[in-house]
């Protein structure tokens, strides 16, 4: 099949990252967003976390969430193949603390059911951990490293990846697709997030199956003062009154701190979720206090009833590739793999039998 021509509804980091992977095999693509990378990949954290971010009771998402960070950086030097805009891909490593001996249980249970399966994460002391990053509060009870987890810069990234794209060859329209048979190629990707749920036109009868939520997340943006810059060199994650916080470093002195969720409804960040994130930030880094404030954001992440993706081909036409939810970022490198081989019409790399599509069908 090569030479395809393949239509990619949706420019986040899924959608970008599949049409480079496309291009790159050969294939002639065309992206349709009418802003691209400006949704949930414009608001996330930009993680690469399959060691602290593992999900209990959904043991599915680990050998995805595994799968795709061993091949980010097969995804990073495809990106500086074709550009030379940064990525923000930084390796570190993830600092997960405790404030105090309740949140110490989350991380000794956290550390048991990594090991339990197999995910590489060492237990450090606080004296350790400071030494690591010495702006860390020394009221701290516990910590827990992965050096294995990584991060990029979303924004950046995503900015790369355009480049890339336009550089590739990929055309871009900016147009909002809600029909994918009115589109002229002879494969379709459906990587638009949320919206996804709108699109029709597979074919063979089928109504669209997707049930999709939209999970909102307060995100914010500081800047370290000079004196103070760097204030952490790795992500550092906490666990504070039983919240989940996460501060993550950049190279420009900037850091984003996040994140809150909620299922309300509403598209900006709510004063509450602000309030709480600083608070929670500010027990593990107390730095974060004299930092300026840049930014507030919520991105509206695409979730499904079991927080698995959909990825996967429907039709003789067309693939879905949405859904990722918190780890939009993190799954992209498997994500653009899978989604080319789908179009190819070859058995993808891993085995994709949880994220089928269709398994929330409704019956009509």
């Amino acid at each position: 099949m090569s030479g395809t021509p393949t239509a990619v509804v949706g420019a986040g980091i899924i959608g970008l990252s599949t049409a480079l992977t496309l291009a790159d095999r050969g294939h002639s693509v065309t992206v349709y967003d009418p802003a691209p990378a400006r949704g949930a990949s414009h608001y996330a954290g930009g993680m690469l976390a399959p060691a602290s971010e593992v999900v209990y009771k959904q043991d599915p998402l680990l050998p995805l969430m595994q799968a795709s960070a061993s091949r980010y950086p097969e995804l990073i030097a495809l990106c500086r193949k074709y550009s030379d805009l940064p990525t923000g891909y930084r390796t570190e490593g993830t600092l997960v603390v405790a404030r105090d001996r309740a949140d110490s249980t989350f991380l000794d249970d956290l550390l048991s059911y990594q090991h339990a399966r197999g995910v590489h994460a060492q237990r450090l002391t606080v004296r350790q951990a400071r030494a690591l990053e010495p702006a860390l509060s020394p009221a701290l009870s516990s910590a827990v490293l992965s050096s294995s987890d990584h991060q990029v810069q979303p924004r950046l990234f995503t900015r790369a990846l355009v480049d890339a794209c336009t550089n590739a060859g990929v055309s871009f329209i900016r147009e909002l697709v809600t029909d994918v048979s009115h589109l002229p190629q002879e494969q379709v990707v459906i990587a638009a997030g949320h919206g996804a749920k709108d699109i029709s036109g597979w074919g063979e009868g089928d109504k669209n199956p997707l049930q999709l939520r939209p999970v909102y997340g307060d995100i914010l943006h500081l800047r370290a003062p000079a004196h103070l810059h760097p204030l952490a060199t790795r992500v550092v994650r906490g666990v504070v009154e039983g919240r989940a916080i996460y501060v993550i470093p950049r190279e420009d002195a900037t850091l984003t701190v996040g994140a809150t969720s909620r299922e309300d409804g509403r598209a900006s960040a709510q004063a509450q979720g602000v309030y709480q994130l600083l608070r929670d930030a500010i027990e593990i880094l107390p730095g974060i206090e004299d930092c300026d404030f840049v930014e507030a954001g919520a991105g509206a992440r695409p979730a499904t009833p079991d927080d698995l993706p959909y990825l996967g081909r429907v039709s003789e036409r067309v693939v879905v590739s949405t859904g990722y939810f918190r780890h939009g970022i993190l799954l992209a490198a498997l994500a653009a793999r899978c989604a080319a081989e789908l179009v190819e019409k070859q058995k993808p790399c891993l085995d994709l039998s949880a994220c089928d599509p269709m398994r929330h069908r409704r019956t009509q």
